[in-house]
């Protein structure tokens, strides 16, 4: 399960906090989220600090969302290590 929960800051710029595992139906969720955020040309900043779990379609999904200028923060030592790893 994953919880998306959405803070807008004053330049419009938006933070989701992400909760639990980026897995499954939830990398697609959270797919669409940032989607629908970014095609109004907003900055998109994903907070990572209580995800517990993500797997290979995840580590995907969060790959090209940085790509695309996503800021990713406050992963955890093993998210940051998934994500420095050769691409899948």
């Amino acid at each position: 399960m994953l919880r998306i929960s959405f803070t807008e800051s004053a330049d419009h710029s938006v933070v989701l906090r992400l909760e639990g595992q980026v897995a499954g139906p939830w990398v697609e969720e959270l797919r669409t989220s940032c989607e629908r955020i970014l095609t109004e040309g907003r900055q998109v900043t994903l907070d990572l600090t209580y995800v517990s779990f993500v797997d290979d379609d995840g580590i995907v999904l969060f790959r090209a969302l940085a790509g695309r200028c996503v800021g990713l923060t406050n992963g955890s030592p093993f998210v940051v290590e998934l994500l420095k790893e050769e691409p899948l």
